[in-house]
């Protein structure tokens, strides 16, 4: 059976079909089926397997969609028990974030956001716009998600704006990445640095310390705790949502949380 599941993982890789489902699928109906199941495992066995595929096209595409349905089902179900965690302690969820507004009974936005990320240079705004709105009873809590794997100076960034913030320019320091995001580098990371005038010996210092570091894989580690892999990512209470979304929208969700 090792054997026919090794197979099968290596027709379904070249096929680009979801793995796990469907390797289940095929391997039920071959083990389920009397003649199948008698039959000897003979050299010819992964001719076999792609019989089966050929014969039960449909059945496999609609288990590797239900596959996704659960897999996300379950992604949900973990999401809202730790936001409920957090609803019970905003001061764990807020941590060392920066914010803007005070937090003692606000509503959170938390965004967790990439200074390399065009979506999220292009919803700035549009938080800011929502904030000085709602800056009575709406706290916004910034989280660093750098996508490095795709955006090589994101983290990098973070950092320097994270040492900015040690010395309490923080949004400034932000504003100006977003602005300036296509000419992110070190240079940039300088240039904003004497603009704003900070300490350069401490912004170095401090861009390239442990603390930094710690605070980042922080924000990294609780968007996977809440299954975010995306930016711009936002919570509102139990509210998750991402992407470049409109003031309407966000005025739309707070409605809605007002009285959840």
């Amino acid at each position: 059976m090792a054997k026919f599941i090794s197979i099968v993982q290596r027709i379904l890789i070249q096929l680009g079909l979801w793995l796990t489902a469907v390797v289940i699928l095929v391997t039920t109906i071959f083990f389920s089926s009397p003649a199948l199941a008698a039959s000897p495992i003979n050299p010819n066995l992964e001719e076999q397997v792609l019989q089966i595929i050929r014969t039960h096209p449909e059945v496999i595409i609609e288990a590797a969609q239900l596959y996704q349905q659960q897999q996300l089902q379950k992604r949900k179900q973990a999401q809202q028990k730790s936001l409920q965690a957090f609803r019970t302690n905003p001061e764990a969820l807020i941590g060392n974030s920066p914010t803007i507004g005070a937090t003692e009974n606000k509503i959170l936005l938390v965004e967790f956001s990439d200074f390399q990320c065009p979506y999220c240079a292009k919803v700035t705004q549009t938080v800011k716009q929502f904030i000085a709105q709602h800056q009575d009873e709406v706290t916004l809590v910034y989280k660093h998600l750098p996508l490095a794997s795709i955006h090589p100076q994101a983290t990098s960034a973070a950092q320097a704006a994270w040492a900015a913030g040690k010395q309490g320019k923080f949004w400034e320091y932000h504003d100006s990445l977003f602005a300036q995001r296509e000419n992110l580098g070190e240079e940039l990371y300088i240039e904003i640095a004497q603009r704003l005038k900070l300490n350069l010996e401490k912004f170095n210092l401090d861009r390239n310390g442990e603390a930094v570091a710690k605070d980042i894989q922080a924000d990294v580690s609780l968007a996977q705790t809440l299954n975010l892999d995306g930016t711009p990512s936002f919570i509102i209470k139990e509210e998750v949502f991402s992407g470049a979304i409109e003031l309407s929208d966000l005025e739309e969700i707070l409605e809605r949380v007002r009285n959840s």
